[in-house]
């Protein structure tokens, strides 16, 4: 049965008139064997549909990272092995240098798959680079394992808060949330416990209510005039005037507005209330200006095509 596990070297030797038998091996080269033919199964894989897996949350001292690794199915996803890759490579998107970190608030990072990782489970308890880690992981799963993306949230002047939906173990999720709060010359962190507790609100929001962007302001331009577009051959159905027609329009887009601008959505808590009516309320309080730098909804397989 060993040599279904291992390249074994069988010698007949003849020694004074006998036959006997030499095994010659090294465990540790079997274990090497074994593990390139595993990484080699892993490729192969590769190109089989992952939409499953969990996302990976880890906070640092101005933010927070998020890391997706995908699976081909939730059985594996719920595999302690799996589960402790996907929290090893986010805590080591969370400790890279400040230097590495883009400008931008959320992005891929471009060599994040040479970063190391430590390990600590009873499979692998070592350092690899991200790359590797996760190509063991889909050797010993024997599924497509892949890293999609890492994305954080940084700020300077406030801070990140974030919301895991029906999290299966601390910092895993298959759906999170993210908000960035700043106020006004805060420097000293006074109004944190206000802000934090404000920010996992706007975070559970932010995964509640699928916001697409920030304020109207930021709306994109191309995303409007198709909406406009739909909204005027609907409202031409209704055979109205064209000034009649030119309201029904305004009228639509201004409901568009509220369901995909978080700023004008309706606060999930409190449906008597707009996001930006809570910033106001906020603001009040704590006698200074508080506003939204930005925010990031995600979601395991988004995207993918199945």
């Amino acid at each position: 049965s060993s040599a279904d596990f291992y390249d074994v070297e069988i010698m007949l030797m003849l020694k004074e008139g006998r036959i006997i038998f030499s095994l010659d091996f090294s465990i540790e080269d079997a274990f090497t064997e074994l593990r390139k033919k595993g990484l080699a199964a892993a490729t192969k894989k590769s190109s089989r549909v992952a939409a499953e897996g969990l996302l990976g949350l880890a906070h640092f001292e101005k933010g927070a990272a998020v890391i997706e690794i995908n699976s081909e199915t939730d059985f594996v996803a719920r595999n302690d092995l799996f589960q402790s890759l996907v929290l090893s490579v986010a805590k080591a998107a969370s400790t890279l240098e400040a230097s590495v970190l883009s400008k931008e608030r959320s992005f891929m990072f471009g060599n994040f798959q040479l970063v190391n990782v430590k390990l600590d489970h009873a499979s692998i308890t070592r350092e690899l680079c991200v790359r590797d880690a996760v190509s063991e992981v889909a050797a010993i799963t024997g599924e497509n394992v892949r890293l999609r993306r890492a994305l954080y949230m940084s700020s300077q002047r406030g801070i990140v808060s974030s919301y895991l939906h029906m999290s299966p173990a601390s910092g895993l999720s298959r759906l999170a949330g993210l908000v960035s709060l700043e106020v006004e010359d805060d420097q000293e962190g006074s109004h944190s416990e206000t802000l934090k507790s404000l920010g996992s609100s706007l975070a559970m929001h932010v995964v509640a209510a699928r916001p697409l962007f920030l304020s109207k302001e930021l709306v994109d331009s191309e995303v409007l005039e198709h909406e406009r577009n739909i909204c005027k051959a609907q409202a031409s159905t209704a055979g109205k005037p064209e000034n009649v027609v030119q309201k029904m329009v305004e009228g639509r887009l201004a409901k568009y507005m509220e369901e995909v601008v978080l700023l004008e959505q309706k606060y999930v808590a409190d449906e008597t209330k707009r996001i930006k009516v809570l910033l106001k309320e906020t603001a009040k309080e704590i006698g200074k200006t508080a506003k939204i730098e930005g925010f990031l909804r995600i979601e395991v397989g988004e995207g993918i095509e199945k």
